[in-house]
């Protein structure tokens, strides 16, 4: 297969599966298994575009010329590689972990809920393939659309009011701000496609520098930096697979993703470390970070909690990208992935509790590990992944930023990793702790724990948290090629 047909069909494999879906949306087993095979071919697809890139071709694709110099056009570079392999091997994880949540708890309208799962992942790969910034906002915006009623899935009050915060923030940010800072960008450089060291640099200077940035920065409401985070944990009213689609396969990893590539291919990191204009940006992602580990410490409900730890998170990448260094954009780049695998496992697991305990609240969990000991375990890993400890693959992505930092002589910086870090211990670790250890409400008055009766999620549900607990170690000890591919970024 050639890599122009693989791109192609990247898009279209989703897609397809999107019709056969609700073509069989009457017959569970069918339905299911088409999302399953679509998911598999769609990654198989992705892989064979990896070696390619990886020696340093890029495959190009162009659809139509909708005016002359602005294209619909894919174009495979190493950042988006990356993003593609993330989005597409989670997807299949993700479907395997759907099938036991949606039929588990008996969920209403589950094949509109997977056609609209293959269509936000078809718009994924075109935000992980865009060869400019007109194409990736193309698809930016229909993820947007796609994910909306998964969003709302439920369809109570609850639901319909998070679908319109959501809905409501992402469309102002990005249609107020970010296609703004486009139009500027078409308009002074010429071009908006994605080359390496950017298009801005001798177009653009001083304060124009700052304040396009201050227009991407916050037009890419999905990267969730504050003031605009709210979306994400009003969000959090979708099931829990919609949740982990949210979080590690496709919407905040699309913003964080746009941050890189905006920063690298339209600024260029020379550009910014010499305008002084990265400074602003570095100080916002810190207190970002700092101040939504701080609010995640006070959410007694689960899923909240998990939200404002992905605020943070994200902040992170936001924070690399800022440092404009090559180690900084390496780091940020790989957090990308690390998170990813270690924040799905956290929400598989509070999908897990909710389908087998009926428990939401944090203060609920007491003893709750003696009976789902697997998931209580997996949720060990996974907070360990995002504290970044050894030997979990959250440590490289922090590893690197630090490195970053240093090469950007921001010391202060560093010192905000380390302070992050214990404050995702304290958010973090009281989960398994609390779940182990603590008094079972079924405790003997003597003190001692009547039986434990092991009642753990149904196993569709256990495969796909086994699979990305897992992912985790693995990632801590083969962490060379992803570093490779992203390599190119930095040097």
């Amino acid at each position: 297969m050639n890599p122009q047909t693989a791109i192609l069909l990247s898009l279209g494999i989703p897609l397809s599966g999107a019709l056969l879906i609700a073509l069989f949306g009457r017959q569970p087993n069918l339905r299911e298994g088409v999302t399953l095979t679509t998911a598999a071919l769609l990654f198989g697809t992705v892989i064979t575009l990896v070696p390619g890139v990886m020696d340093g071709a890029r495959p190009t694709v162009t659809l139509i010329e909708m005016l002359p110099g602005l294209p619909l056009r894919f174009e495979v570079e190493p950042l988006g590689m990356m993003f593609a392999l993330v989005a597409s091997g989670l997807w299949i994880v993700n479907s395997i972990y759907s099938i036991g949540y949606m039929r588990a708890n008996k969920e209403a309208h589950q094949t509109r809920f997977y056609v609209c799962f293959a269509i936000a992942l078809a718009s994924t790969l075109g935000i992980a393939f865009a060869g400019n910034m007109l194409t990736l906002f193309v698809f930016y915006e229909a993820l947007t659309l796609s994910t909306y009623p998964l969003v709302t899935h439920k369809g109570d009050a609850a639901a319909k009011q998070g679908g319109r915060t959501y809905l409501g923030i992402l469309l102002f940010t990005s249609i107020g701000l970010q296609l703004l800072a486009i139009l500027w960008t078409w308009q002074v450089a010429g071009t908006l496609d994605f080359i390496p060291g950017g298009i801005l640099a001798g177009k653009v200077s001083g304060p124009v520098v700052g304040v396009l940035l201050l227009l991407y920065m916050y037009g890419i409401g999905k990267a969730a930096l504050m003031p605009f985070h709210r979306w994400l944990p009003a969000a959090m009213v979708a099931p829990t697979p919609v949740s982990a689609l949210l979080h590690a396969v496709a919407v905040v990893k699309a913003g964080v993703f746009t941050v890189m590539k905006v920063v690298v291919y339209i600024f260029g990191i020379d550009l910014l470390a010499e305008s002084g204009q990265n400074l602003w940006l570095m100080y916002l992602a810190a207190a970002s970070l700092l101040i939504a580990s701080l609010v995640a410490l006070t959410k007694d409900n689960l899923k909240a909690r998990l939200a404002y730890s992905t605020v943070s998170q994200l902040a992170y990448v936001v924070l690399g990208a800022a440092l404009a260094t090559s180690w900084g954009v390496i780091g940020g780049s790989m957090h990308i992935a690390m998170h990813a695998m270690g924040k799905i496992t956290l929400f598989f697991c509070a999908g897990a509790i909710y389908t087998a305990a009926h428990k939401t609240e944090v203060s609920e969990l007491s003893g709750l590990g003696r009976v789902m000991p697997f998931t209580f375990g997996a949720f060990l890993i996974g907070a360990l992944s995002i504290i970044g400890l050894p030997p979990f693959g959250g440590l490289w992505g922090k590893w690197y930023l630090a490195l970053g930092a240093l090469e950007a002589g921001q010391i202060a910086m560093v010192a905000v990793l380390m302070i992050s870090s214990l404050l995702n211990i304290a958010y973090l670790m009281p989960i398994p702790i609390k779940g182990f250890f603590g008094k079972s409400p079924d405790h003997t008055e003597g003190g001692n724990p009547g039986p434990v009766a092991i009642k753990e999620a149904p196993l569709p549900c256990l495969i796909a948290i086994g699979i990305t607990a897992f992912g985790c170690l693995v990632l801590f000890f083969f962490p060379d090629p992803l570093y490779r591919l992203l390599r190119p970024l930095g040097f």
